[in-house]
């Protein structure tokens, strides 16, 4: 009788225990849970790349590519690019990149450089991949809307649905962008992207082309022989560029071999505003983690599922979300760490309680005796 009387305290216990502790989780994910107030500069940025995307679609019908008939690109943007060419470099991940197309993306960065602590008329360097041409614009409209400096170094080649095609790559898309009278922001040089960013793998014809459209546009072709050498050269040129201005945030888009380096900690990185916590030797050391090691804040733009989830921004949207009227939903910052920490927590008072409620039984039945 007394055991089972016992196990009913214990179980009763434990059911206090539990819905204690599960009005705390309600009120963490409450307060990490909520609406970000509304910013105008968000919405005018998702309403400029709005207007951007139907600029890049327009000009790729003016060429003759019809991008209408892109069963890649539903939502009609001009920014999917196609499965396999010349110019691709890896494997994509196709609702990713249309996930990307999103014009609510650039109202996103209004708020990423705003938490990165960068105001008007600061300088933002930027290593881009083309494997992203969509959030190289939400980053381009962001500064526009907030009248932000860009210093810009892009990688030509791209993975699978990016600016992969030889017929209209990121070089066409800048070309594009002067015609309509979007000011581009400004462009420091470019590199070829792939494996280790030296353009081996793409036909000599094609690399031509590219070289005299990148003069075009007054642009360079970064050369280093090896990482570190690549890196130092990418840095020479932002600093070089920014002059007496302080550099305010670094933010890497797609997965570029120069920006990302060759170290495994780059893989911890979380996508948007983001620490790095370990700055590997120089030998396997990126942009990013160069950057990091100066105290810069580092925006990072992979991991595309990661970044809108945490967010709360829709997954490959079908028809695309009118500007602005996504920007301000939730954000899920309950990260895993707190999750696992609160888990463990209460893991540990149920075990403590249960030692605590034996032990006393134990000392009653002593004095029972």
């Amino acid at each position: 009788m007394r055991n089972k009387n016992f196990k009913k305290v214990i179980i009763s216990w434990l059911a206090l225990i539990s819905l204690v502790f599960y009005g705390f989780y309600f009120g963490l994910e409450k307060y990490y849970s909520k609406k970000r107030p509304i910013d105008p500069l968000e919405i005018k940025a998702a309403e400029s790349m709005a207007q951007v995307e139907k600029t890049i679609f327009r000009c790729q019908q003016e060429k003759g590519l019809h991008p209408e008939e892109n069963v890649f690109d539903p939502n009609h943007t001009g920014l999917i690019g196609l499965e396999n060419t010349p110019l691709t470099t890896t494997l994509g991940n196709l609702e990713a990149k249309r996930t990307t197309t999103n014009p609510d993306l650039a109202g996103l960065m209004v708020y990423l450089f705003r938490q990165a602590g960068v105001k008007k008329n600061e300088v933002v360097a930027v290593g881009a991949s083309s494997s992203f041409p969509a959030l190289i614009l939400a980053v381009y409209c962001a500064a526009k809307a907030m009248e932000v400096e860009l210093l810009v170094i892009n990688s030509l080649g791209a993975s699978q649905w990016g600016a992969n095609n030889p017929e209209f790559t990121w070089l066409e898309i800048e070309e594009c962008l002067c015609r309509s009278g979007f000011i581009p922001p400004r462009l420091l040089g470019f590199s070829w992207g792939g494996e280790d960013d030296s353009g081996d793998d793409f036909p000599e014809d094609l690399k031509m082309k590219m070289r005299e459209k990148a003069a075009a546009l007054g642009a360079i072709f970064l050369e280093g022989k090896n990482l570190e050498q690549k890196v130092s050269e990418r840095l020479r040129l932002y600093y070089q560029a920014a002059g007496e201005k302080k550099i305010k945030a670094f933010i890497n888009i797609g997965g570029g071999f120069v920006n990302l380096g060759t170290d495994s900690s780059v893989l911890e990185l979380r996508p948007g505003l983001t620490r790095v916590k370990k700055i590997p030797p120089v030998s396997r050391r990126g942009v990013i983690q160069e950057m990091a090691r100066r105290e810069i804040p580092v925006i990072h733009l992979l991991n595309i599922r990661g970044l809108v989830e945490h967010y709360g921004l829709p997954w490959d949207p079908q028809p695309l979300p009118w500007p602005g009227k996504a920007i301000h939903g939730k954000l899920n910052l309950l990260e895993k760490r707190t999750l696992l920490i609160f888990f463990a927590t209460y893991i540990f008072v149920c075990v403590l309680s249960g030692f605590l409620l034996g032990f006393i039984r134990k000392k009653l039945g002593q004095r029972a005796l």
